[in-house]
């Protein structure tokens, strides 16, 4: 049985890749630190093909001794701060995990390497890395313009990852994903709030008049994009995941609230759009051209975006406990910029 870690595999990805890699028969290796954002609980099932280290990215010597004894043939790094406000408040954060962490998991890869053990790394990026795309879709020749201190974390990260594959010949591939909805998302990021605010008849917050466009994909569809880069990504290639359909968020916040009403959900009636101050910096559009990964690796989402809607607000239905669970101080706290 192939052993794969996932590092992060307890946030909101991460625990969705976890239970894919885990249906596919390999045996995962979950290195998380449990920052406010991740939830060891996901994982609450005993499975015999997984195990769970706390520990940070950072921590090479501990990393080095998970590898030596798993084995493993792939790394899947989601270990990052990935919120755009909490980055815009705060950055050293995003420093530390997005770019130390990375180049921390890169020594370790190359001390490997240097021993003749080859792991394949792939590194999970974002869209935002790109831009603002006011009319074309960004493919992967595409220049970086972050925008914020999370997307230059991120784009720091990349341009390190593809040093260290030409300078060390470590093995990895890079994603660059579109905005992700599904279970175990962090009650922090658009459509898990609005449902949670829905649930408590709170108010709708969305920056500035809600015509920001956004590209979406269903968690499980990013998965299935992921396992097609352990199998057959090529080292040293980025990788655009994405699933060709973008929204305005006021039309995303519509398409929410349309669900619920015809689901007769009692709670949630007095829950109105709020129009609030926009964030500094906010790119309008993001938009991704994935016909790189479409037609070499044979992959498509295949979730469209109002049956993924349904089928996530169904499981926070299902799942209140999920929302509950998270601490209502830690929450509360923390809703938009601190500016």
């Amino acid at each position: 049985m192939k052993k794969i870690i996932v590092t992060g595999g307890s946030g909101f990805i991460g625990t969705n890749l976890v239970n894919y890699l885990l249906k596919k028969r390999l045996f995962v290796i979950n290195i998380d630190k449990l920052t406010y954002s991740s939830n060891n609980s996901n994982h609450k099932k005993k499975r015999k093909n997984y195990k769970f280290f706390k520990i940070d990215i950072n921590n090479k010597d501990k990393i080095k001794r998970i590898i030596n004894i798993y084995k493993p043939a792939a790394i899947f790094n989601l270990a990052a701060e990935t919120h755009v406000d909490r980055s815009i408040d705060s950055p050293k954060n995003f420093i530390l995990s997005n770019i130390l962490g990375v180049y921390n998991l890169l020594e370790v890869l190359r001390y490997f390497r240097k021993k003749g053990k080859k792991i394949k790394l792939i590194h999970i990026s974002t869209d935002e890395v790109y831009g603002d795309m006011l009319n074309n879709r960004s493919d992967e020749e595409c220049l970086y313009r972050p925008s914020s201190p999370y997307s230059a974390s991120k784009a720091s990260a990349d341009h390190l990852i593809k040093s260290y594959i030409r300078t060390y010949k470590i093995s990895a591939v890079i994603s660059n994903c579109c905005n992700n909805y599904g279970p175990y998302q962090f009650p922090e990021k658009l459509i898990p709030k609005m449902i949670s605010n829905i649930f408590n008849n709170r108010p709708l917050p969305i920056y500035a008049k809600g015509q920001n466009s956004r590209e979406w994909i269903h968690v499980d569809d990013h998965c299935e994009a992921l396992f097609r880069l352990y199998l057959k990504g090529k080292t040293g290639e980025n990788y655009n995941i994405g699933s060709k359909k973008n929204l305005k968020n006021i039309d995303l916040i519509k398409k929410i609230l349309k669900i619920f009403k015809n689901k007769k959900f009692k709670a949630g009636n007095k829950s109105k759009i709020k129009f609030v101050k926009d964030r500094p910096g906010h790119d309008f559009r993001y938009a991704l051209n994935s016909n790189k990964i479409r037609k070499k690796l044979k992959w498509k989402s295949k979730t469209n975006l109002y049956d993924g809607l349904k089928l996530t607000i169904e499981w926070y239905i299902n799942n209140r406990n999920f929302l509950n669970s998270i601490s209502k101080k830690l929450y509360n706290k923390r809703l938009g910029l601190k500016l």
